[in-house]
């Protein structure tokens, strides 16, 4: 019974990367998609470049999931009080399979006047760029 339990917790803490066309089915459902004229492309881009795909990515103290969330604005990371939580979600939500909730937040984030330029792997790797390729599989 140890055994089994050991495995569980294990198989738990293991990396969820999503394919590129699974992330782009939850982007078109998540009525993110023609936001401020972004592609499903251009979120691709940022989410491969930010977090190479992985859901339970926790890279920094502050960084969360598949975007990398920021704890200090947009959610609550259970450690200090004085966080914005403007998404007002657990970070720890961003960390599982289910990215429902992190492209709400995104949706939220993008609204701000910086839009996917907040993310540096975006400007650096993504913006003005032909991105079709992403897509070209799905």
């Amino acid at each position: 019974m140890k055994v089994l339990w050991v495995l569980l917790l294990a198989s738990a803490a293991e990396s969820m990367t999503l394919d590129k066309c699974t992330l782009a089915e939850e982007l078109r459902n998540g009525s993110i998609v023609g936001y401020k004229q972004y592609t499903v492309e251009d979120y691709l881009c940022m989410a491969l470049y930010t977090s190479d795909l992985d859901t339970s990515l926790h890279s920094s103290p502050s960084e969360y999931g598949i975007f990398q969330i920021n704890s200090y604005w947009w959610c609550n990371d259970g450690r200090t009080v004085a966080r914005k939580n403007l998404c007002g979600v657990l970070c720890r939500d961003f960390l599982d399979d289910n990215v429902k909730d992190d492209i709400k937040c995104l949706r939220r984030i993008v609204r701000e006047p910086n839009g996917l330029e907040a993310w540096d792997g975006y400007k650096m790797h993504c913006k003005g760029k032909d991105l079709s390729y992403l897509t070209s599989e799905c």
